[in-house]
């Protein structure tokens, strides 16, 4: 099992460079964990898609089911507590640090691109793996 973040996910769905990466990384870790938080990010990356044209309200909707599927029963709830901790000893936002939480909660890797959780939390998070 592992954590990811939501821009995973997204990878996983939408189209881009880190596709290919996010794929082999559900081949090799099949158990992906989140905090649910990542609904509302996930709905807000397919609304700007939507925005854009660059998916239909129907693609949008069947990419959201099928993400919901696959996170299913790994959904999980994080305390403010440990997220305002995080919050006040790194640089991260409350939302990125849910995704820490979870993981130091679960005692597993977060799988992130994001340069600011690599940074602040190098013992805990990890990039996507380089296909």
């Amino acid at each position: 099992m592992i954590v990811v973040d939501t821009n995973i996910v997204a990878y996983l769905y939408l189209e881009s460079e880190f596709t290919a990466r996010a794929e082999a990384q559900l081949k090799s870790d099949p158990e992906w964990a989140v905090p649910l938080l990542w609904r509302s990010e996930f709905r807000n990356i397919l609304a700007g898609a939507i925005r854009r044209k660059a998916l239909s309200f129907e693609e949008a909707c069947q990419i959201s089911t099928e993400a919901e599927s696959l996170l299913v029963g790994n959904e999980h709830e994080v305390g403010s507590q440990p997220v305002l901790e995080l919050v006040r000893d790194s640089d991260c936002s409350a939302y990125d640090c849910e995704f820490a939480v979870l993981a130091r909660q679960l005692g597993v890797k977060l799988v992130t691109m994001d340069s600011k959780l690599l940074k602040a939390f190098p013992k805990l998070a990890q990039p996507l793996s380089v296909v």
